[in-house]
């Protein structure tokens, strides 16, 4: 199953918490999301985390790619 994509590249916090959240009322189920810094990656991070979801991390180049599934 693939899942929604959410690009927030090039956006500053709480740019980046602010769409994860969308996607995931959207998309329950989970969604992976792109993002170009650290900070994003840590607060999407934890933001899923706090709604007891799984958070998978990989890097891409210079960008980070999250898979966020329950």
């Amino acid at each position: 199953m693939a899942l929604n994509r959410v690009d927030a590249r090039g956006r500053s916090c709480p740019e980046p918490v602010v769409l994860t959240r969308k996607a995931l009322e959207q998309s329950p189920g989970g969604v992976e999301v792109i993002l170009d810094n650290a900070t994003s990656r840590d607060n999407v991070k934890r933001f899923a985390e706090s709604r007891s979801y799984k958070v998978v991390v990989k890097n891409d180049g210079e960008d980070f790619v999250l898979a966020i599934t329950k």
